[in-house]
């Protein structure tokens, strides 16, 4: 079996924001924010209910570029680089160089690794289809692939999002179409289900990690690993701190932040780099990854559910207590 471990952590080290043009995507909906003033086209979905505030960037495949309590529009989402945001990343075959073709000697040899937002150059994925309810978006779009440049996936990828009380409630899908063979087939990677990268000032991180789940035990506030000192932190059977309720948490120091609830998960990643007191925008990061084990096969079609959710630690796994029992 092979693991993005390596890869994962190379990948997060990136320190530049990409400036390229924005693709163009157009919709007719009043609700919708950032639309160009000259031409009407649309960069944005934007859903809200009476306690969280969600949005998503329709430049960059749909990934959730937003989230943060309706009252308090401060984002909770890190968005310093295509390789951020909240979104859909696979793996799928053996570590490949493909520099005589456009790939980044960074990022050489490399798997084959859709993503939802953009390649490493800064080339975004390109939407398919969208559509929005007052509570609820759906999108497609084709990702790129992150170590090429300007190299769009042999797969597209779909994401249906909707708001329940401090909860985002996500369904994320990919279909493969590949026709390549220089990857391989049959490999096992680590999936992350999803890549959830938050602001650093969300500094303590907080999990379940004993043997009896779902019966209200306490939580443990466990040490942050810093990806500075080697790699992220590693959460299974192997370092004796499985998360058996299978989700994490980041929250401030009044025990307030987002917690990341992935029932297929079989391990978590999860970390931070640079300083624990940043922002949205900044370089210093947050990261939770919940991970399970595929082989993604060139005509494979993977499917999974995830869950957000806002609010103190208490709010936040009692709501994951109530979506485990639903």
């Amino acid at each position: 079996m092979k693991n993005i471990e390596l890869q994962s952590a190379f990948k997060k080290l990136i320190s530049g924001i990409f400036t390229v043009s924005c693709l163009s995507v157009s919709l007719s909906c009043e609700s919708q924010k950032f639309a160009d003033k000259d031409t009407g086209q649309l960069y944005e979905f934007s859903i809200k209910n009476d306690r969280i505030l969600l949005k998503q960037d329709l430049v960059r495949g749909g990934t959730i570029s937003w989230l943060s309590e309706a009252k308090h529009p401060r984002n909770l989402v890190n968005i310093a680089d295509e390789g951020r945001y909240i979104q859909q990343s696979y793996y799928a075959g053996k570590a490949v160089n493909r520099q005589a073709g456009g790939q980044s000697p960074a990022w050489s040899p490399w798997s084959w690794n859709p993503i939802q937002a953009g390649d490493y150059a800064g080339n975004r994925a390109r939407i398919l289809d969208k559509w929005q309810t007052p509570d609820s978006t759906y999108i497609k779009c084709i990702p790129m692939l992150w170590d090429m440049d300007n190299k769009p996936a042999q797969a597209c990828m779909e994401q249906w999002t909707t708001l329940q009380g401090n909860t985002v409630m996500v369904r994320c899908r990919l279909t493969c179409h590949r026709t390549d063979d220089i990857y391989g087939e049959g490999i096992a990677n680590d999936q992350e289900i999803p890549a959830v990268y938050l602001i650093s000032a969300l500094g303590n991180l907080y999990s379940y990690f004993g043997n009896t789940p779902f019966a209200g035990e306490p939580v443990e506030n466990t040490e942050v690993v810093h990806l500075e000192d080697g790699f992220w932190g590693i959460y299974d059977s192997t370092t004796r701190k499985v998360c058996s309720e299978k989700w994490m948490a980041f929250v401030d120091e009044s025990g307030w932040g987002v917690g990341v609830y992935s029932p297929m998960a079989t391990k978590f990643l999860a970390g931070m780099f640079g300083q624990p007191d940043k922002e949205c925008n900044d370089i210093s990061t947050g990261y939770i990854a919940p991970v399970y084990v595929e082989k993604l096969m060139k005509n494979s079609v993977f499917d999974y559910h995830y869950y957000l959710i806002v609010g103190t630690l208490d709010e936040i796994r009692s709501s994951i207590y109530r979506l485990h029992l639903f």
